[in-house]
C-alpha cells in the first residue's frame, strides 16, 4: 500500500489519487496528516505538500486540490519527456509538475465550468479546451502521467506491488435514427419526398420509393449485419437507441411503431441495449425518466447506461440529471467532430461535482472517436494513420479504447465504405 502524507486530506485529493493509483495503476493508496504515522510506515510512501519533511519521495502541491469552487487558473504547458504537463512543481519535486492537480483539472472538466460560448447545439467547443490548444487532445495524458509516476516510484521502491490491468476495446452503435425512409408514416414520408424534390435530390426520391416498394433495403437498417460482425470478433459492443417523441432535433421512428419496437427487442437478444437520450431529455429530468422507463419496459431489463444527444455534456447539470434518474454509467465524454480524449484519459472515472465538492456515483466512460470525426477523410489509409496513433497510446497504458459509430454513417458509401471501415476497425483494434 502506498501512503501519502499531506497537510490536508480533501475530497479533490482523495478522488484524484484513487483514480491514478487504484483505477489506472492497480495500487492501494491511503492518506495521513500525521508525521509520526508517515515515518513509521515501512512500505512505499510519498509526501504531497508545499515542502518535503526530509528527503522522501516528494511532489510539490499546487493549491487547486485544497480550494473550493471555481477560481482563475494560470496554466503554462511544459514538457515531461515528450508528454505535455502543467502546474510546474519546482526543483525539489520528484516529478516536474503537480500530477494530482493537473489530473483533477482534466478529469473534473474544470475548464468547462469556466465562462465559455457554447456551440450551436449547446456544447462546450473543442477549440476552447486546453488539450486542443496545446495539441495533446489525442494523448490520454492522465494515464501516461500515471505510468511515468509509477516508473519514478519504482526507482525509489523497487518492490512496489500492483495489479496489471488489461487493454480493452468497446464498440458503441448510436441509433438516433434507425431508418431513413421505412416506418415513418404517410405524412412524414410525403413531407420528406417533397423536401427532397424541392432540393432537387432526385437520387434520394428514387431511393425512398425503392425502399417503400421493398426493392431495396433501408440504408440505415444495418443492425443484423453489425450483429454478424460482432459474432466474428468477441469485442464488447453496445447499442444505444433513442426512444423519444419526435421533435426538431429528434426525428426517429415513433416509439409506438411495432416494427421499431420489435427491432429493439431483437437486438437486445444479441447485445446490450441502452438509452440514447433525446435533445429535450438531456436537460429535462422528467422526460429523461420517462424515456428510461419506457425503454426498460420494452426490453424487460433495467436501463443503466446513457448516451447524451450530440454528446451534449454540460457539467455539472447534465450529469446531475443522470445521477438523479439513477443511471450508473455514461458514454458521452468525448467530442463528436474531433478524435481524442476530452477528459485526458482512456480510463473510466467517476463524475466529480465541483459545485458540491463530492464524487458522484455516475461512472463516465470516455470515448476516443466518434465516426463523425472521420467524415472529411477520403482514404482509408489516412483514417488508419490517425487512428493507429491513438490506439497505440491507449495500448501503451492498457486502457479502454472506446469508439462510437452511428448506423446512419455505416449505411453510407460517400468517400469511404463505412461498413468495410467498421469491420476493419474491429479486426485491427479488438486485441
Amino acid at each position: 500500500m502506498l501512503l501519502i502524507f499531506t497537510h490536508k486530506v480533501t475530497n479533490r485529493l482523495t478522488y484524484t489519487a484513487k483514480q491514478l493509483f487504484e483505477k489506472i495503476l492497480g495500487m492501494e493508496v491511503s492518506f495521513t496528516t500525521k508525521v509520526e504515522e508517515f515515518i513509521k510506515h515501512s512500505g512505499p510512501k510519498m509526501t504531497y505538500s508545499k515542502q518535503p519533511l526530509q528527503n522522501e519521495f516528494f511532489i510539490r502541491s499546487n493549491d487547486l486540490l485544497f480550494e473550493q469552487g471555481i477560481n482563475d487558473v494560470d496554466i503554462k504547458v511544459a514538457d515531461w519527456d515528450g508528454v505535455p504537463c502543467f502546474f510546474a512543481a519546482g526543483d525539489k519535486s520528484a516529478i516536474p509538475f503537480d500530477i494530482f492537480s493537473a489530473s483533477f483539472f482534466l478529469l473534473s472538466r474544470y475548464e468547462e465550468y469556466l465562462p465559455h460560448v457554447k456551440d450551436s447545439v449547446g456544447r462546450f467547443p473543442v477549440k476552447e479546451s486546453l488539450a486542443y490548444q496545446h495539441k495533446f487532445l489525442e494523448m490520454p495524458v492522465v494515464d501516461l502521467w500515471a505510468f511515468k509516476l509509477l516508473a519514478a516510484l519504482k526507482e525509489r521502491f523497487p518492490n512496489i506491488r500492483r495489479k496489471d490491468r488489461t487493454y480493452s476495446c468497446t464498440s458503441i452503435i448510436n441509433v438516433t435514427t434507425s431508418h431513413a425512409y421505412a416506418m415513418r408514416g404517410f405524412i412524414r414520408t410525403l413531407g420528406g419526398m417533397f423536401l427532397d424534390l424541392g432540393k432537387l435530390k432526385f437520387g434520394q426520391v428514387v431511393q425512398r420509393f425503392s425502399v417503400l416498394l421493398g426493392i431495396k433495403k433501408d440504408p440505415y437498417d444495418n443492425f443484423f449485419e453489425l450483429v454478424d460482425i460482432h459474432k466474428k470478433y468477441p469485442i464488447k459492443t453496445m447499442f444505444f437507441f433513442q426512444f423519444a417523441k419526435h421533435s426538431a432535433h429528434d426525428k426517429n421512428i415513433s416509439i409506438n411503431n411495432n416494427k421499431f419496437r420489435y427491432l429493439i427487442k431483437s437486438i437486445a437478444d444479441y447485445s446490450m441495449v441502452s438509452l440514447s437520450t433525446s435533445f429535450l431529455s438531456s436537460t429535462n429530468k422528467e422526460v429523461l425518466k420517462e424515456e428510461k422507463r419506457q425503454l426498460g419496459n420494452l426490453i424487460n431489463r433495467p436501463i443503466n447506461y446513457s448516451r447524451l444527444r450530440y454528446n451534449r455534456v454540460n457539467v455539472p447539470a447534465a450529469y446531475r440529471n443522470l445521477v438523479e434518474t439513477e443511471f450508473t454509467d455514461d458514454f458521452s465524454m468525448g467530442y463528436t467532430h474531433e478524435i481524442g480524449f476530452r477528459a485526458g484519459t482512456c480510463t473510466p472515472f467517476h463524475f466529480y461535482d465541483i459545485n458540491m465538492e463530492v464524487r458522484q456515483p455516475l461512472k463516465v466512460h470516455p470515448f476516443a472517436m466518434h465516426d463523425y470525426a472521420l467524415v472529411n477523410y477520403r482514404k482509408k489509409d489516412e483514417v488508419f494513420e490517425k487512428m493507429d496513433r491513438v490506439y497505440r497510446s491507449v495500448k501503451q497504458v492498457n486502457g479502454n479504447f472506446v469508439m462510437v459509430f452511428s448506423n446512419e454513417l455505416l449505411g453510407g458509401k460517400q468517400h469511404l465504405d463505412w461498413m468495410d471501415l467498421y469491420q476493419s476497425f474491429i479486426k485491427r483494434y479488438y486485441v
